[in-house]
């Protein structure tokens, strides 16, 4: 990544429908510079990349030769998008595989949502987590604001937990700590700060980054809410962003995390980041009955 940035690499990543309906132009069948290969991640010929960046990326394993093509050409098996001036190596689109690595707009809104926090902490980070990591991008932010405390990324996705162990590597975050774990069950003590961007919908194929379980994608959201709680230090804070399809004008995360917080001992906000995201999905079964989807983020202070 230090070659991409060297260059002055800058990519924003958007959702799958827009990245597909861009590639899908005419013009854009093949790569015409180096976002087009590791941001658009399409195809491209000898030229595209200067002599150099094109021997590094081979030598890192990250091209693969286009098979049937006519001529030697190549696809990237990894993307590299921007975020608050890192750069943060993904999965090749489309994001099929079960394991994939995914970032978009969610990433954005998310690490928004957590830089926000920390500008506005008042209290001193000693112990932080990300969980379901993903990129690591969270956790990376969450480092370099608080470089003095141990940041632990987590994951159940083995792919994740390597690429944020190489994103934290790039962005210089040493104090970085990359472990597979389904949510807490290989990580012990408790935290000052425990983020959480999970997967909330409901995916037919089931893959890591995608599919939250339940009906409506929520359940997996609800289980880190309950396993996070007695996890929190005195003082300590839950940033959970994640989705909730809304049914007939209910919002059922609300009215199930209010349930969980019941009694016990926290304080809590919850809010619409973005009242409508991944609108294609209502045309699914699964959706059929949903007015829409809302980005919501979910803060809960365990009181001192």
């Amino acid at each position: 990544m230090a070659a991409l940035r060297d260059r002055g690499y800058r990519f924003v990543a958007v959702t799958p429908a827009t990245h597909r309906l861009v590639n899908a132009r005419a013009e854009n069948s093949w790569a015409a510079r180096t976002e087009d290969v590791f941001g658009w991640n399409r195809k491209f010929t000898g030229g595209v990349l200067d002599a150099e960046l094109f021997d590094i990326a081979a030598a890192a394993g990250v091209l693969k030769p286009v098979a049937g093509s006519a001529i030697p050409a190549w696809h990237a098996r990894l993307r590299a998008a921007s975020l608050n001036g890192f750069l943060l190596l993904h999965s090749a689109f489309p994001t099929d595989a079960a394991d994939a690595v995914f970032l978009g707009p969610d990433t954005y809104r998310f690490a928004a949502a957590v830089t926000a926090h920390l500008q506005a902490a008042g209290t001193t980070i000693r112990r932080a987590i990300d969980i379901g990591c993903g990129t690591g991008a969270a956790g990376i932010l969450v480092a370099h604001a608080c470089p003095g405390a141990e940041v632990v990324v987590s994951d159940i996705n083995g792919a994740a937990v390597s690429l944020a162990a190489c994103n934290a590597e790039a962005a210089g975050a040493r104090n970085v700590l990359c472990v597979r774990s389904n949510l807490f069950a290989d990580i012990a003590g408790s935290f000052d700060l425990i983020v959480a961007n999970p997967p909330y919908l409901n995916d037919p194929a089931r893959r890591l980054y995608r599919h939250g379980g339940g009906a409506l994608g929520a359940a997996l959201s609800l289980r880190i809410l309950k396993q996070s709680l007695p996890r929190l230090a005195p003082g300590g804070t839950l940033l959970l962003y994640t989705g909730s399809a809304i049914v007939g004008g209910r919002d059922a995360v609300v009215e199930a995390a209010s349930a969980i917080l019941q009694g016990a001992g926290m304080s809590w906000n919850y809010r619409e980041l973005d009242p409508d995201v991944f609108g294609e999905e209502l045309s699914t079964p699964a959706y059929a009955g949903a007015d829409r989807i809302a980005a919501v983020l979910l803060t809960v202070e365990r009181q001192t």
